[in-house]
């Protein structure tokens, strides 16, 4: 790669500017490519492409899961043909949730609303875990 590929907004106003070249071309006058040994320029579209995406605040993580397993979490859910959704263990994790913890569903119009019951007195709620699912 050359010495100082563009990133972020420097990279979005170079590309725009040379929205009219192709992007192989756009990608190689932002930085992006290497020349090997024999002097053959290289043009790293993936990492432009990456470089791109982060610009615009959509960051991809090369590296996936930490265990390499699995999917990345995207905070987004459907609901299954049997009407069940979903809460995967990363997020579960990430809020520090062990198998039996209580949770009480609150229904609105458009949302799910769970509140983590404490479990040291049953019924009340701990104000500090809490997970909205829409």
């Amino acid at each position: 790669m050359s010495d100082s590929p563009l990133t972020g907004k420097a990279l979005l106003q170079k590309v725009k500017e040379l929205s009219h070249l192709p992007r192989r071309e756009t990608a190689k006058r932002c930085g992006y490519y290497s020349t090997n040994k024999a002097g053959q320029t290289r043009v790293n579209l993936t990492d432009f492409y990456d470089a791109v995406l982060a610009a615009k605040g959509v960051p991809l993580d090369p590296d996936g899961a930490k265990d390499g397993r699995g999917r990345e979490p995207t905070y987004r859910v459907s609901v299954h043909k049997n009407g069940q959704i979903v809460i995967g263990s990363t997020y579960t994790q990430e809020m520090g949730l062990k198998p039996g913890d209580e949770f009480e569903i609150k229904l609105g119009y458009k949302h799910i609303h769970l509140k983590q019951l404490d479990a040291s007195s049953e019924g009340n709620v701990a104000e500090d875990s809490e997970a909205d699912v829409a």
